[in-house]
């Protein structure tokens, strides 16, 4: 199962870095938005990522130029029709997922490879909408793309051995390293790191530390580039939020279930670095740690 050309369902957040690392390596890609505002945004930021690269000298212009061109930016999902491996990015939301792969399996040529690339829905309920649950696999990127070098390459109970092989192979190709793991809630990372951060939050609301001392201790204390807090800004506090429901609903331990704090800030759209503000306000020069209100 070889794959040359790539097709990137959804050019947001995570899509445009897949596309990105994806392109850097060599492979064509096909990526689509919704509309056409999210599909020249998630351009426009590959475009700037290349641009402070060549500035910085470590690539050159021609180079930036090679990639921008494997890149295919479309609105229309029959462009995926030739792709060797189709990975999809949107929403995560297992309803849009599951729709999203009906219309794909009657697009995509036999034989080819799909995945997802979610961080906590199980891999085989969205294989089983497909005409190819053999040829599914879970590739989970870490945000942001394009620096994280970690993939997570995701076993269901349908996926075939030759599948695995395939998206180990276009993980290594991106240079990443890859982990195998099997059809979890939270896979490794986030089985291991969401109870951290809701514990991070459960000790602020249990005032064990203000936001920026809880952070402060953790980096000083146990050798994390940031603290839970700040980490879980990074991560979305919309995206924690929903994984924590997912990990809680497979495994009904306090220990997965989201904090009041979390809900109420969820709810109130402060989703952390994306939205502006979250434990931190990110409009001035420096992230400022905003009282959430307990």
């Amino acid at each position: 199962m070889e794959i040359k050309k790539v097709g990137v369902a959804g050019c947001g957040l995570m899509g445009h870095g897949i596309t990105q690392v994806s392109a850097e390596a060599g492979y064509e890609v096909v990526v689509t938005e919704l509309d056409r505002e999210r599909l020249d945004a998630g351009i426009g930021k590959i475009s700037k990522q290349l641009g402070r690269a060549v500035e910085k000298g470590k690539l050159e212009q021609s180079d930036a130029d090679a990639v921008l061109d494997r890149i295919n930016p479309t609105l229309d999902q029959g462009e995926f029709a030739d792709c060797d491996l189709v990975l999809e990015a949107i929403t995560e939301d297992l309803d849009l997922k599951l729709d999203l792969w009906k219309q794909l399996s009657g697009i995509v040529k036999e034989g080819a490879l799909f995945a997802t690339n979610t961080s906590s829905l199980p891999v085989i309920t969205q294989a089983a909408t497909t005409d190819r649950p053999e040829n599914f696999i879970g590739l989970h990127f870490f945000n942001p793309v394009q620096r994280m070098p970690l993939l997570e390459v995701i076993q269901s109970v349908a996926s075939s051995p030759e599948a695995m092989a395939a998206g180990l192979a276009y993980g290594e190709k991106l240079n990443k390293t890859t982990v195998e793991t099997k059809d979890k809630a939270g896979f490794i990372v986030n089985r291991l790191l969401v109870p951290y951060l809701l514990d991070g939050i459960r000790g602020l609301e249990e005032g064990i530390g203000s936001i920026e001392e809880i952070d402060l201790a953790m980096k000083a204390g146990a050798g994390h580039p940031m603290g839970p807090l700040t980490l879980a800004d990074f991560v979305g506090l919309d995206t924690l939020d929903s994984i924590a429901g997912v990990m809680f609903d497979e495994f009904r331990e306090r220990r997965f279930a989201a904090p009041p704090t979390l809900r109420k800030m969820v709810a109130a759209g402060f989703y952390g670095v994306k939205s502006g503000r979250g434990f931190y306000d990110y409009s001035g020069e420096k992230p400022v740690a905003v009282n959430p209100g307990l």
